[in-house]
């Protein structure tokens, strides 16, 4: 852990998660204000308040300070703790807002991290947790983050606005970790999906299934599109369906999208044939966007690089995300590190978008509360 350092100040609501997480690894307290302090209703909100209580049960020693309106947020984080939690999210908010952030602390705890979180499953601004495990799994397995205890389970499902949903997580602890060469995204072999629905007719998910293919089916054979109905308690408190895609090349780089209908009492119906159609159009777009990380675990990707040993990293990706871009700023502030940025244009071998070539030489971050045994 870093000595005691000087805090860092920040303003707005934006980015909070990224400030808090960076903070937790680098053990730099961080101070943030006029959390929406123009706002009718100031202060933070129920998901990003339920965020720092997550965060103070997996850390040990950690001062949360917030004024009375809650526009001012004082944090120094403890040590990274682990070990066996319960965490119920806010339903305002997908699963996945919480789960990004714990897959960036996970392996440096002091003792592996199993965790019940449960709320909103899928829904339309966060990663669902099926794109997570398709996707953010194996690139932390590239990392060397690997193991018996590391998976990824879906319990119950859960739509917003009700929720009820229910998933596992558990992560093994490592010292360090490796650096990476992912410099070839290389050409797609095969796309899989999850196509769900929960509390309406399990047709739905056969409609989404049919609807998807019409269009992948031009490009590839190899599609296998999975159907999931959960049936009584283990389908939430409200009906929803959707569908997460995920295409996978030869060298082990997968892509991902994914759609869910509108939640219930908002917005218009949507069709489950509108939605299959959507969805793959959006798959389409990401392997045009291409990389060998999809847009969703850019961040990730980045994080895990800055924190390897001394050593060189490189990674190809597609057009930088402005999450992304705002997350290399705070990398600058709380770590010193700087990524040189190439960019690729789309020549010969490389299809599509742009793509940009990100190197750095990590820091060295060690991993001080797991015991060498």
């Amino acid at each position: 852990m870093a000595t005691q350092a000087h805090s860092l100040s920040y303003a707005g609501c934006n980015f909070l998660r990224q400030r808090l997480v960076l903070s937790t690894l680098s053990g730099r307290p961080v101070k943030i204000r006029k959390i929406r302090a123009r706002d009718d209703n100031p202060g933070l909100r129920d998901f990003e308040a339920s965020f720092i209580r997550l965060l103070d049960k997996i850390t040990n020693g950690s001062r949360i300070e917030i004024n009375q309106t809650g526009t001012t947020l004082y944090y120094q984080p403890g040590l990274l703790y682990g070990g066996s939690v319960e965490h119920d999210c806010s339903v305002l908010r997908g699963i996945g807002y919480y789960l990004e952030s714990l897959l960036c602390l996970a392996p440096f705890m002091k003792h592996p991290l199993k965790i019940v979180l449960r709320g909103v499953t899928n829904d339309q601004v966060d990663p669902s947790v099926d794109v997570l495990k398709a996707t953010a799994l194996p690139l932390l397995k590239q990392f060397g983050i690997d193991g018996e205890s590391f998976e990824l389970k879906i319990v119950r499902r859960g739509m917003p606005p009700g929720g009820g949903g229910e998933v596992v997580f558990s992560c093994p602890v490592r010292k360090v970790l490796k650096p990476i060469q992912l410099t070839d995204p290389g050409k797609i072999k095969r796309i899989r999906g999850m196509a769900y629905s929960v509390r309406v007719s399990p047709q739905m998910a056969n409609r989404i299934v049919d609807s998807a293919r019409s269009i992948l089916n031009k490009f590839i054979p190899d599609i296998y599109i999975y159907t999931d109905h959960m049936k009584g308690v283990n389908s939430g408190k409200s009906p929803g369906f959707g569908l997460s895609l995920v295409a996978e090349t030869i060298s082990g780089t997968f892509l991902s999208a994914e759609l869910a209908s509108n939640p219930q009492g908002q917005g218009a119906a949507v069709l489950p044939e509108d939605l299959g159609r959507n969805c793959a159009r959006l798959l389409l777009e990401e392997i045009y966007r291409g990389g060998c990380v999809d847009s969703t675990n850019q961040s990730l990707a980045l994080l895990l690089m800055t924190l390897g040993q001394q050593d060189v990293s490189k990674v190809l990706l597609g057009p930088l995300s402005p999450y992304t871009i705002e997350f290399l700023r705070h990398l600058k502030s709380f770590f010193q590190i700087m990524f040189k940025i190439e960019t690729k244009p789309c020549g010969e071998e490389l299809k599509g978008g742009d793509k940009v070539l990100m190197t750095c030489v990590g820091i060295g971050f060690s991993n001080l509360s797991k015991t060498l045994k």
